[in-house]
């Protein structure tokens, strides 16, 4: 996602208010953000959902709405999303352990 100039700080204080509540919705199994090293408007955000269902009862919920209509305003650019698949991972890390 990238945002509009100015606006980043917006952002966080929107993900830190709901981060807790979607990493706690029924099916979500991870949630992380990052944000773009050499981009600093440009943040990722990673969730792993037991199911696909589970991840479209998220996107049907009413905090993805009220939660997506305070960052869709926001943006600099039109936002992007993809539903991968895993093929290989190892190991653990956090964001503490890599740069």
């Amino acid at each position: 996602m990238t945002f509009a100039p100015g606006k980043a700080d917006d952002f966080l204080r929107v993900f830190e208010a709901n981060k807790l509540l979607i990493a706690g919705f029924e099916g979500c199994l991870h949630l992380e953000l990052h944000r773009d090293a050499a981009a600093p408007d440009t943040f990722f955000t990673i969730s792993r959902w037991h199911s696909e269902d589970d991840l479209e009862n998220y996107r049907r919920s009413e905090l993805f709405q009220r939660t997506w209509a305070q960052t869709k305003v926001l943006f600099g650019d039109k936002p992007k999303a993809w539903t991968l698949q895993g093929i290989f991972e190892s190991g653990s890390f956090s964001s503490q352990n890599f740069k």
